[in-house]
């Protein structure tokens, strides 16, 4: 499993959470699912957005054990981010 970070433009919060890379994510309320977090006060339908993350989290290690791999951050290519 793959450790992702998803910002939500909403609320202005980052949750980190794993799972597959074909699985998606896409709104607030799929990834407070994920992360079996409460939705408080954000609309189950807002948007996230992945972050760019380097972090693996390898079947049968704890968070603690995860391996960050070096990349190369390109940037998101939009002149106004400042999130990458």
């Amino acid at each position: 499993m793959i450790t992702y970070e998803y910002f939500c433009e909403t609320n202005g919060k980052t949750i980190e959470v794993s799972h597959k890379m074909q699985e998606s994510i896409k709104t607030w309320g799929e990834l407070c699912q994920k992360a079996e977090i409460a939705l408080e006060d954000t609309s189950a339908s807002a948007p996230v957005e992945r972050l760019i993350s380097g972090g693996l989290l390898f079947k049968g290690e704890s968070s603690s054990k995860k391996s960050e791999l070096p990349i190369a951050d390109p940037g998101c290519g939009r002149s106004n981010c400042c999130r990458h």
